[in-house]
């Protein structure tokens, strides 16, 4: 039996500035597809990714319907959902197929490490890290990935305005095992240093608090912006 196909799928608005570190970190991989699906970028993202040799495709933005866009047309055996700010460890590939051959394990993600110098975000990566252990609840900015059946078997992301990410968790925790790759990927830290630090991290819970007491995930997304 051949090395299982992973299929790469980068859901991307406006990431020129990331994109090419991102695919860059793909390229050592061993018998991979990477698939780029823009949400409708105004920069070059789109120019860059083509250029660089990736099937690019298009969605309406929002990363759940674009990484079903992506998921559809994907013809690997296991798919990799990646950020667009998120680069990817040395030797993923090796990793990703090795953990999905451990008995009961459905689905995985790796350890997150966050590229900025801040202390704060070292507490934040603990905890990140934490959660995922123990509670099997990677996120997205975690390169979660999967066998390619048992993703069109649960039907995909839910297309939420937020929150896709953990609903895909809460429904693979169900079905089967969810690995921790203690390798980290490596993401930006715009969000947080935007944002702020403890102020990200308070509205990421808030938010998660209230998905789960059943306020609509649109009113949960609206007022996320806002903030």
């Amino acid at each position: 039996m051949g090395t299982k196909r992973i299929s790469i799928i980068i859901p991307a608005l406006n990431e020129a500035g990331n994109i090419t570190r991102t695919l860059a970190s793909t390229q050592p991989g061993a018998n991979l597809e990477v698939i780029v699906v823009d949400g409708g970028s105004q920069d070059s993202t789109v120019e860059i990714a083509q250029s660089l040799g990736v099937k690019v495709l298009f969605a309406p933005a929002g990363r759940a319907a674009q990484m079903n866009v992506g998921a559809k047309a994907a013809t690997g055996d296991i798919l990799l959902f990646l950020h667009a700010d998120t680069r990817l460890p040395a030797e993923f590939d090796k990793l990703v197929r090795t953990a999905l051959e451990q008995s009961g394990t459905i689905a995985g993600a790796f350890a997150l490490q966050i590229n900025a110098s801040l202390w704060s975000l070292r507490l934040i990566e603990w905890g990140v890290n934490w959660r995922s252990r123990q509670l099997q609840m990677p996120y997205g900015d975690q390169a979660i990935f999967l066998k390619a059946e048992v993703f069109h078997n649960i039907g995909s992301f839910p297309e939420l305005p937020l929150m896709e990410d953990f609903e895909l968790m809460r429904c693979l925790k169900r079905k089967g095992r969810i690995v921790i790759i203690p390798l980290p990927v490596l993401t930006s830290g715009r969000r947080w240093l935007q944002r702020g630090i403890w102020k990200t991290t308070l509205t990421n819970q808030i938010a998660i608090i209230a998905y789960l007491i059943g306020i609509p995930p649109e009113q949960i997304a609206h007022w996320y912006r806002r903030l």
